[in-house]
């Protein structure tokens, strides 16, 4: 059987887009996804509009912690996306590395934070079948 992919998202507080995407990478992904978040200069919390908004869809964030890049390991990634840190964001080393340009939606009422929760759900899908297409099953391995 291969091996899980391995997704990390970075945003730069680790508090809201790229806590969204670590759970939608969970619920697309199921055991064939192991998925981290982290930051380049972590807030400490997860934002309350986004455990609202994710729980709007089934999707308890409440037990998320944002945290920084030096307590994501060091084992290899499949692919870093990064949403909007650009400069603050460091090198992590993966196989693919991506920018989403995805709007900062800490300060939107909840029906266009709603729509970048789904925005960022639909770029996860895409992405988790883009690996998963490319990386077919080792037959009789």
């Amino acid at each position: 059987m291969p091996h899980p992919l391995r997704l990390l998202f970075v945003c730069v507080e680790n508090s809201c887009r790229s806590q969204m995407a670590e759970a939608w990478a969970r619920v697309h992904g199921g055991d064939g996804v192991v998925a981290e978040s982290s930051g380049s200069k972590p807030s400490g919390l997860v934002n309350p509009k986004a455990i609202t908004s994710m729980a709007e869809v089934g999707i308890d964030l409440s037990d998320h912690r944002s945290k920084g890049l030096d307590e994501i390991g060091s084992e290899p990634w499949d692919a870093v996306v990064t949403m909007g840190c650009g400069d603050a964001c460091p090198h992590v080393p993966a196989k693919h590395r991506l920018d989403w340009a995805i709007p900062d939606p800490k300060l939107m009422q909840p029906a266009e934070f709603g729509e970048v929760r789904d925005l960022i759900g639909k770029h996860v899908r895409e992405l988790i079948d883009a690996i998963t297409a490319e990386t077919p099953a080792e037959a009789g391995a």
